[in-house]
């Protein structure tokens, strides 16, 4: 019976990728809800008057709960399960989203787009691909992780130019928000079908491992789980630099480019339907970007590919306030198609970083340091909007972003790479071969 299972198994698609496949979609779903911000802008300043600020405050809110949420959210799957966190995220943030079309007051959009929809898409961050990663596969994690990232951000960038039309059409801005809805809650038959917690429950062992390899989940709380796993990492100084560069990381992607870059356009001149379908193509080139950098990952130094990204990252960023106008230059695509490659290239790069010198702990410390992405982005989501009230435009944080870029790629360089184990001394022969002889015996 022993040799019959693996036999099995050969002959079809291994479990792990069923499950990394719905989880794609479960990402893809949930970063539908990720688009929504950017395009609404405009729309929600005409209707109810209110300032860029008023309303980045709700997205900073969003932005830092999607953070601060993940490394509980690990924390939670290992207690009560992948599925179920999984599809009580969805049903939140399907909820928080569909109520705001009877919204009236400001502080309704900070409840509701602020906390609910935080709250429920930090359940599905990229904790979850820590996690799912971390159970299902021994080969190939990075090159998984970079897929998996590429469809939380992605989606959330593909869905861009959809929910600008829909926002444009009779329904306005409320057909698009519950559109976006619809969209999560599509994806919950098949997570409820199809996604399992680890291997074992379907009877089989992590791709590329051994049974061994399919770890016993920690059962402690929750909130204990978490926290401890904070203050271990925080005693570490890989931690801090890995925080700080993803702070960077996130200020400057979801923070600033994701809800600012559609109004930074159309202040110049640009379509919202023209700037939102650039953000689009960052979402395609993202995913060749990550796929890309998590195989890459897997062969070489992941500190040499941060330092890579953020320095490239900055100084793009430094190029493209002159690429603003009513026109679409090649100068402007070329920046869309850089930006998209390096989106959330950094991602695989961390996550291994965080395998290395965390072990077992990885999701939830990865979960904290996720945790400082969105930190950054809230940050930079609510500064962009403040600047641009103050200024009348925003220039100055685009060269704010692109100097932090590069101050994140000297820490990144700065992380010290975990010492390989030590080989162990040569066995005399003799133990060996009575070792030998016992183990055919």
């Amino acid at each position: 019976m022993t040799t019959a299972a693996p036999a099995r198994t050969a002959s079809r698609v291994h479990p792990a990728w069923w499950v990394a496949a719905v989880t794609f979609l479960a990402l893809v779903g949930a970063a539908a809800f990720r688009a929504v911000p950017g395009v609404l802008i405009d729309p929600l300043r005409a209707e109810f008057g209110w300032s860029v600020s008023t309303i980045s405050a709700a997205v900073a809110v969003n932005m830092a709960l999607y953070g601060l949420t993940a490394p509980f959210a690990a924390a939670l799957m290992e207690r009560f399960g992948i599925r179920r966190v999984v599809l009580g995220a969805l049903l939140l943030t399907a909820l928080g989203s569909g109520l705001t079309v009877f919204m009236t007051a400001s502080w309704h959009l900070v409840l509701l787009w602020g906390f609910a929809v935080g709250l429920g898409t930090g359940s599905m961050a990229l904790s979850l691909v820590a996690t799912v990663t971390g159970r299902w596969f021994v080969a190939r994690r990075g090159l998984v992780s970079g897929i998996l990232t590429a469809g939380g951000a992605t989606g959330q960038l593909v869905f861009l130019p959809v929910v600008a039309a829909v926002a444009e059409t009779s329904g306005g801005w409320r057909a698009a928000s519950l559109g976006t809805t619809a969209a999560a809650l599509a994806v919950v038959p098949l997570v409820a079908w199809l996604l399992r917690d680890r291997p074992r429950d379907v009877g089989a062992v992590p791709y590329g491992g051994t049974a061994a390899d399919d770890v016993d989940p920690v059962r402690t709380g929750a909130a204990r789980t978490a926290v401890r796993g904070l203050l271990e990492a925080a005693r570490t100084r890989p931690f801090w630099l890995l925080a700080a560069g993803f702070f960077i990381c996130g200020a400057s992607t979801n923070g600033l480019v994701q809800p600012h870059f559609i109004p930074a356009a159309h202040d110049h001149g640009m379509p919202v339907t023209t700037a939102a379908t650039l953000l689009a193509v960052v979402g395609v080139f993202d995913i060749a970007g990550t796929v890309f950098s998590g195989w890459l990952t897997d062969r070489v130094d992941p500190r040499v590919l941060l330092l890579a990204y953020y320095a490239l990252r900055g100084l793009s960023l430094f190029l493209l306030p002159p690429l603003f106008g009513p026109d679409l230059q090649v100068s402007m695509i070329a920046f869309i198609v850089f930006y998209g490659l390096d989106w959330v290239a950094t991602v695989p790069p961390t996550l291994a970083l965080c395998r290395e010198h965390f072990g077992a702990r990885a999701p939830v410390v990865f979960g904290w340091v996720f945790a400082a992405h969105q930190v950054g982005s809230a940050v930079a989501a609510f500064g962009g909007g403040v600047v641009r009230d103050v200024t009348g435009s925003y220039d100055l944080a685009w060269f704010g972003a692109g100097a932090l870029c590069l101050v994140a790629a000297v820490l990144s360089i700065s992380i010290r790479r975990r010492p390989a184990p030590a080989v162990p001394p040569a066995v005399p022969s003799e133990p060996t071969t009575a070792s030998a002889a016992t183990t055919h015996g």
